[in-house]
């Protein structure tokens, strides 16, 4: 299963997409790149730190613990949901969900550029900030997969996919690559394909089946229909 920014906007976290290209007013490129981050690491880490703080403003809506709900029930039958998400919040887990692959990184995540080390971010980065395991002073930074990085656990998410008997898109614009790319993976390996949506997206036409709607009330629906199929 992939989950994309409309999962959450629900939450209230806004989405990049439905900004016109601005996160809080700033350009991708101004705050989302390894450039961005090396010409003013005081703005970077200022906007991932009002991210940060908005984050613990929301709340896991309905789609959120219906996954969580139908992983564990899941789990419990010996069966696995496995969940990979492009989002950088919290909010599977805060609804439930455990083993949440985020490929993009977390936004409670701190990654340190001089070591590697990665741990929990309590309260904000700043330009002085040192690696809680090398002392580097700066080195820390927000465990964000920003544009031009590679996704994290790609060879994991690649494994499960042609492990899996079905895949479902929930909240994803089709557009970000390679996220938007499974749909054309699970088919290859004959998957069933959904997609649960808002509205269609580029990557309707390559579903098998496609419902449009909001997260919070399709997301449920569709979990519950599982879930009867188990009993």
């Amino acid at each position: 299963m992939l989950t994309g920014a409309g999962i959450s906007a629900e939450s209230g976290l806004k989405t990049f997409r439905d900004n016109d290209g601005l996160w809080e007013t700033h350009r991708v490129e101004d705050v989302a790149t390894p450039e961005a981050f090396a010409r003013d690491p005081a703005l970077v880490q200022r906007f991932y730190n009002e991210r940060r703080a908005a984050l613990s403003d929301a709340a896991p809506n309905a789609a959120h613990k219906a996954l969580g709900r139908l992983q564990g029930a899941l789990r419990d039958r010996g069966g696995a949901l496995v969940l990979v998400t492009q989002n950088v919040d919290d909010l599977h887990e805060r609804g439930g969900a455990r083993d949440v692959i985020h490929m993009h990184g977390e936004l409670t995540g701190g990654l340190c550029a001089a070591c590697g080390h990665r741990w929990t971010v309590d309260g904000a980065l700043t330009p002085d900030s040192s690696c809680p395991a090398c002392g580097t002073i700066g080195g820390p930074r927000p465990d964000i997969v920003w544009f031009g990085e590679m996704p994290y656990r790609m060879e994991r998410i690649e494994t499960e996919l042609a492990c899996a008997d079905r895949f479902v898109s929930i909240g994803t614009s089709g557009a970000v690559y390679p996220a938007a790319g499974f749909v054309h993976a699970a088919r290859a390996h004959g998957l069933q394909t959904l997609e649960l949506n808002l509205e269609p997206s580029l990557g309707t036409p390559h579903f098998a089946d496609a419902r449009h709607g909001p997260a919070g009330t399709l997301v449920p629906e569709w979990a519950g229909e599982v879930l009867a199929g188990l009993s």
